[in-house]
């Protein structure tokens, strides 16, 4: 008789696994910033424990679809009212955490803000740029969501696995607080990729994953959490990008990925004891991710990987002070308010 494991070995198991064969197909395939697909795959597991229902995947393609065509609407005004439209994006930017800070899908937050930020940035440098963009976004959507029903497949949630508690609501006088937190987290990476796409679009991921892990994250010690992710999850890349060196090829990328995907799932579902969030292991497991898939991009174009590296991890780690000292800086002024 098989021994059915518990809820939270499944789950580790169906992360590190997913992630790792989306992260292998999306390379695999040659798709277009194939970083991405793993990226939105382990935030689809995390955030599910069920396979996606029919209707379930045909409501994350529409949402896919009004994503890109925000993107696309917004690029002429950038060009031509870029005051505005920046004002404009700031507002939807708001509007979208405040969403998903009153219980919306976090998936559906990610999209519409990379939506917001990346296909836009892109598309007003160059409209290409931002239909590849929409082509990844579309194509590491499909394979995240196929990746996921196999995951789920191989390892099944238990029959006997309690459905998981709803996130503790937020007090509704937080919500703006909080929303207008994590927007201006986001929006110095995105003015940034308005300057330079190709070089800052990681940077904007960086910074909508930062937006909505601060989102979650009390005032004290949010700002050890936030920097020590980022730091740990480049510590890791360098780690893996030496090991990956002993032997290149993309079933070692598979096997490498699958091994620290293990290490870190176990972390976040507490298989080990541990004192930080699972926001923080998701965040490092994500940055690890993103700094790999950059790094493999500069091999393949030429460039001195170990050079590009040190500056995208410098602007990581800047990025996260920048979002550190947000968080402080609103929660102290609130602590003002309340004491006049």
């Amino acid at each position: 008789m098989p021994i059915e494991r518990s809820p939270r070995v499944q789950r580790a198991l169906r992360l590190a696994s997913g992630t790792a064969l989306c992260l292998a197909a999306s390379y695999g395939l040659a798709l277009p910033i194939p970083f991405l697909a793993p990226v939105l795959c382990a935030l689809l597991l995390v955030s599910i424990n069920r396979p996606l229902s029919l209707k379930a995947a045909l409501a994350l393609a529409v949402v896919a679809m009004l994503t890109t065509g925000i993107g696309l609407l917004l690029i002429p005004l950038l060009r031509y009212y870029a005051v505005s439209a920046v004002s404009l994006i700031a507002l939807g930017l708001f509007g979208v955490f405040r969403f998903g800070l009153r219980g919306g899908n976090n998936l559906i937050v990610t999209f519409l803000v990379i939506g917001l930020t990346m296909i836009s940035s892109a598309g007003v440098f160059e409209f290409d740029l931002g239909l590849m963009v929409i082509k990844a976004l579309v194509a590491g959507l499909l394979l995240a969501v196929m990746i996921g029903v196999l995951s789920h497949g191989l390892f099944p949630e238990p029959t006997h696995a309690p459905t998981a508690p709803a996130p503790p609501s937020m007090a509704a006088q937080d919500v703006d607080r909080v929303a207008l937190r994590a927007t201006l987290i986001v929006m110095p990476a995105f003015l940034l990729a308005l300057i330079d796409p190709a070089s800052y679009l990681p940077i904007v991921l960086k910074a909508v994953n930062l937006g909505q892990q601060s989102s979650t994250t009390c005032a004290r010690g949010a700002g050890r959490e936030l920097l020590g992710s980022t730091l740990l999850g480049g510590l890791l890349a360098i780690l893996f990008w030496c090991a990956l060196s002993l032997f290149v090829h993309l079933w070692m990328y598979f096997l490498w990925m699958l091994l620290f995907g293990l290490v870190l799932a176990r972390k976040l579902y507490a298989l080990t004891p541990t004192r930080w969030s699972p926001g923080f292991w998701l965040n490092t497991l994500i940055t690890l991710i993103i700094l790999l898939g950059q790094s493999v991009q500069d091999s393949l174009a030429g460039k001195d990987v170990y050079t590009a590296f040190a500056v995208r991890m410098g602007l990581f780690i800047a990025v996260t002070l920048y979002a550190c000292l947000m968080v402080h800086w609103l929660d102290q002024r609130q602590k003002t308010n309340l004491a006049v």
